[in-house]
């Protein structure tokens, strides 16, 4: 257990192609953070995991005829929780990772991360694909059935300022472009949005709602979901 008079180690610095990113350990966590802010470590996962349950709760049981199970696009590796907990369950078909960060990647197939990850790197299922997700939504000719978003500490706080477009009307509409008919759409924030809400309503979501992953301190997380009309 970490202490207030813990001083974090850094593990890996790098400079990535969108600027510098850290692994650092405190105390029995491992810590991400991106250009000086901090993302995620690994002290709970809860909300992560709840990610990855509500789109798979929001998706129609009838399903497509013919198919394994439905794909999932999850946006963002992080430390890997929403991974895990993916390939941990069997109803999904296959598992696409977009992560833009090289050093994130690298963490988890050869790194201090490897612990968390490695069973589902290793799953048939598992896709990891390097690529910045706003462009890789605007440009695929891939559809999932499921969008797990986890890429910014939610759509009024982006990591760096392009990924605001993502939560924007157009940001919308390309994920509904890629989303195949009742596809999920689900957003990881640090808080709610009830204007994000409106946001989804407006892009065409329907089924919009929103909801708290109670945490230990402070205003709960929240994932926000919406669903792509047939």
């Amino acid at each position: 257990m970490s202490t207030p008079y813990d001083i974090p180690e850094v593990l890996d610095r790098r400079e990535g192609p969108y600027g510098e990113v850290v692994l650092r350990r405190h105390g029995g966590l491992l810590q991400i953070i991106a250009n000086g802010c901090f993302l995620m470590d690994t002290s709970d996962g809860r909300s992560e995991r709840r990610l990855v349950d509500a789109a798979l709760a929001a998706l129609d049981p009838a399903g497509a005829d013919g198919e394994p199970g439905p794909h999932v696009l999850i946006g963002g590796l992080g430390v890997g929780f929403s991974l895990a907990h993916a390939a941990a369950q069997p109803h999904w078909g296959r598992i696409t990772v977009v992560e833009r960060e090289p050093a994130v990647i690298g963490w988890h197939r050869a790194g201090p991360l490897a612990g968390l990850s490695a069973e589902a790197l290793a799953d048939p299922r598992t896709e990891i694909v390097e690529a910045d997700l706003v462009a890789f939504v605007n440009e695929t000719s891939a559809t999932f059935d499921a969008l797990c978003l986890d890429i910014d500490n939610g759509p009024d706080w982006t990591v760096t300022e392009d990924n605001g477009g993502l939560y924007s009307p157009a940001g919308l509409a390309s994920c509904a472009r890629v989303l195949r008919p009742h596809g999920v759409l689900a957003v990881w924030s640090a808080k709610p949005s009830p204007e994000f809400e409106g946001t989804l309503r407006n892009a065409g979501f329907q089924q919009v709602r929103t909801e708290e992953i109670p945490v230990a301190r402070g205003v709960p997380d929240v994932v926000h979901i919406g669903v792509r009309p047939g």
